[in-house]
């Protein structure tokens, strides 16, 4: 059974909903992860979300994440 769900969001995905809306839309990072959060409550599974435009901040996540 699966317990969490780990949504790792990777360089310049911050700037959602700021960038051109034609290609991106007016969704934000943030709104996104809050439909997620909330369809992750719905089946009773954890979402863990990180966002960094740095590629070693994001291993790190997933080290931290692996413990």
């Amino acid at each position: 059974m699966i317990r969490a769900i780990a949504l790792l969001n990777g360089p310049n995905l911050n700037l959602l909903g700021t960038r051109d809306p034609t290609l991106d839309g007016n969704a934000t990072l943030t709104d996104i992860e809050q439909r997620l959060q909330g369809i992750a409550a719905e089946a009773v599974v954890e979402l863990l979300s990180f966002q960094s435009n740095h590629e070693g901040a994001l291993i790190d996540q997933i080290q931290a994440w692996s413990k």
